[in-house]
C-alpha cells in the first residue's frame, strides 16, 4: 500500500487525501490547526467553468461537477447562480477584455454570451447603478460555503481511510519524505505540501526552492438586505471588485495588496479604507437596484483579510517537484474553486497518472524574481 503525506488541511489537502484513500493509499494529513482555518476558510466560495484557456476551463468545468455531485449527495449545497462581468462606460481596455475573454470561452464551448448596456439592464436590474460599455454572461456557475465543502470533505476523506491529524504542525525533512511534527518522525512513499502561504518555506527546508509570493487580500459582508440574494455573482473590472450574496447580505472582495507578505506576521483584520470603499462601490453599482441601497443603508457585519499566492505565470505550481515530493499552491485566488478537480489530479498523479502539464513545477527553476499580479483580472 502506497503511504503518502498530505501537509495542509485546505480544500485542496482534504480533497486529495480523500482522493487518495478511496484509491487504496495510506493517506495522513498533517494540519497544524483545524481544517479550513486558512486561505479556504476565508474564500469567496464563487465557482465557475469561465475559463478562457483550455486547461484552465476544463479544470473548472470538473470542479464544478463534483460540486454539484456532492450537492445531490446532500452533502453540501451548491447554489446554482449566474457570473457576469462588466467594464463600465469609458473603459475601453477592460470592455475590449470583457468582450475578448466572452469570445475565447465560447469557443472553448462554455456556456457564455456577451450583453450590451440595454440587455445587462435588463437581465440584471439589481445592478442599475452601472453604467456598461461591455459585459459577459456565464451561466455555469455558482456559490456555496467554503468551510462546509472542507468539513464535508473531510468526512469523507475519514469514511474512505484516511487519517486526519489536525492540530498537527508539520515540517519537512530528510529529502522531503519525511515529515516531522511534535509526535515524531514518520516516513513516507510521497509527499504533497499544499499548505498555502506556507508552502514555500516548508519546502525551502528540504532545498526545494518554488517562486511563488503570498499577497493580501480582503472581504467583507455586510447586513442582510431585501433583495441581496438577487444580485448575481459579479465582478467590476473596471473597479476590481466583485460581489455574491451571503448570508442575506453581499460579500464584497478584493482589496488586494500586490506584494508578497509574511504569513506569519500580517494583518488579518480588514483595513477600514477597505471596508469605506466597498460599501461606496455597492451603493454606486446597485444604485435604484437593491432597496434602492446608499451607503448610508449598509453595514458591514464582518470582515477579515487573507492571504493568496501568486507565481510568475499565473498558473498555479502543481505536482512533482522532485522525486516522491509533490507540491499544490499557487491559485492567484482560484484555489477553492478549482480545488475539487485539482486535488483529484494530483492524487491521480501521486499514484501513477498523469499531471497537468502547464501547471508542471519545474517548469521554473524556483528562484525567479516577479511581480505580484492578482488573480481576478480581465485580460485582453
Amino acid at each position: 500500500m502506497t503511504r503518502v503525506a498530505v501537509v495542509g488541511g485546505g480544500a485542496l489537502g482534504v480533497t486529495a487525501a480523500r482522493d487518495l484513500a478511496a484509491r487504496g493509499a495510506e493517506a495522513v494529513l498533517f494540519e497544524r490547526d483545524d481544517l479550513g482555518s486558512g486561505a479556504s476558510g476565508r474564500a469567496a466560495g464563487i465557482a465557475y467553468d469561465a475559463f478562457a484557456g483550455d486547461t484552465d476551463a476544463a479544470v473548472a468545468a470538473r470542479a464544478v461537477e463534483r460540486f454539484r455531485e456532492l450537492d445531490a449527495e446532500g452533502t453540501i449545497e451548491f447554489v446554482e447562480h449566474p457570473y457576469v462581468w462588466f467594464a463600465r462606460a469609458g473603459d475601453d481596455r477592460h470592455a475590449d477584455a470583457v468582450r475578448e475573454s466572452a469570445r475565447r470561452m465560447g469557443a472553448n464551448g462554455r456556456d457564455v454570451e456577451t450583453l450590451d448596456p440595454d440587455e445587462f439592464a435588463d437581465r440584471f436590474p439589481m445592478l442599475a447603478g452601472v453604467d456598461v460599455a461591455a459585459a459577459a454572461l456565464a451561466r455555469d456557475a455558482g456559490y456555496l460555503d467554503p468551510a462546509a465543502y472542507v468539513a464535508a470533505m473531510g468526512e469523507r476523506a475519514v469514511s474512505a481511510g484516511a487519517d486526519l491529524r489536525t492540530g498537527s504542525p508539520a515540517r519537512l525533512a530528510d529529502d522531503g519524505t519525511a515529515v516531522e511534527t511534535p509526535a515524531g518522525t514518520e516516513r513516507f512513499d510521497a509527499v504533497l505540501v499544499a499548505a498555502g502561504a506556507h508552502t514555500k518555506r516548508l519546502l525551502a527546508g528540504v532545498d526545494a526552492p518554488i517562486p511563488m509570493k503570498p499577497y493580501r487580500v480582503q472581504a467583507l459582508v455586510t447586513d442582510p438586505g431585501d433583495g441581496s440574494e438577487r444580485v448575481p455573482t459579479c465582478y467590476d473590472a473596471t473597479a476590481g471588485r466583485y460581489a455574491r450574496p451571503r448570508e442575506g447580505g453581499l460579500l464584497v472582495g478584493d482589496g488586494t495588496q500586490e506584494r508578497e507578505f509574511d504569513p506569519d506576521d500580517y494583518d488579518e483584520s480588514a483595513d477600514p479604507d477597505f471596508e469605506r470603499a466597498s460599501l461606496d462601490w455597492l451603493g454606486e453599482v446597485c444604485r435604484d437596484g437593491v432597496g434602492p441601497v446608499t451607503t448610508d443603508d449598509l453595514a458591514v457585519r464582518r470582515s477579515w483579510a487573507g492571504l493568496c499566492t501568486a507565481t510568475p505565470d499565473r498558473d498555479p505550481l502543481l505536482g512533482e517537484i522532485r522525486e516522491d515530493l509533490y507540491v499544490a499552491t499557487g491559485w492567484h485566488g482560484h484555489g477553492f474553486m478549482r480545488a475539487p478537480a485539482l486535488g483529484e489530479r494530483v492524487a491521480d498523479q501521486i499514484l501513477g497518472g498523469d499531471g497537468i502539464a502547464p501547471f508542471d513545477p519545474n517548469r521554473f527553476d524556483g528562484d525567479e524574481d516577479f511581480d505580484v499580479v492578482e488573480g481576478m483580472t480581465v485580460d485582453e
